[in-house]
């Protein structure tokens, strides 16, 4: 009961669910964040290493004067190796004012939802972590699985976003 309630919880603090998502594939999986979060979809090019970050913060790039994290979502998720081919993109992101871009293996749709479309993502206790998925959708024959990115980027281990958050609550 604890994502009905996280659902519950974002709708009723003013916060809803996203309407629209763009679609993304990690390995065999598909997975959709809110398009209004969504800046740009770059092409995966080479990145600057920052010595001493985890293995899934894959370095900086510079774009367009802004110095931009970068972060590997397979190897966040722990989806296996990550391979960098023609179809792996870069999704820019906006999130509390703050610019980030993540990895993905590809781009497939953009996806539009009723109102109930999202369905909360069942409960497995403590043996994984759930606290970034808003829920389940379908889209056609397959499921989407709803990422709360800017709770991911948020995340303790991440530390992609304490500046922008201390700056949004001062």
């Amino acid at each position: 009961m604890e994502m009905v309630d996280s659902i519950d919880s974002t709708a009723s603090a003013g916060k809803s669910l996203p309407t629209e998502l763009l679609v993304f594939s990690l390995g065999d999986e598909a997975y959709g964040i809110d398009i209004l979060k969504v800046q740009e979809i770059r092409g995966y090019d080479a990145v600057t290493r920052i010595a001493r970050a985890p293995e899934f913060i894959k370095g900086v790039i510079n774009l367009r004067g802004d110095i931009v994290p970068i972060v590997d979502l397979r190897l966040k998720f722990g989806i296996g190796e990550a391979s960098y081919g023609p179809f792996t993109v870069v999704i820019i992101l906006n999130l509390l004012h703050r610019t980030v871009g993540v990895v993905v293996d590809g781009v497939s749709d953009v996806i539009q939802l009723g109102a109930d479309a999202i369905h909360p993502a069942p409960q497995f206790g403590t043996a994984v972590d759930v606290s970034y998925i808003l829920g389940l959708a379908s889209a056609g024959d397959s499921m989407v699985i709803v990422v709360d990115i800017a709770n991911l980027m948020s995340s303790g281990e991440m530390g992609l976003m304490d500046a922008a958050l201390n700056s949004v609550q001062a």
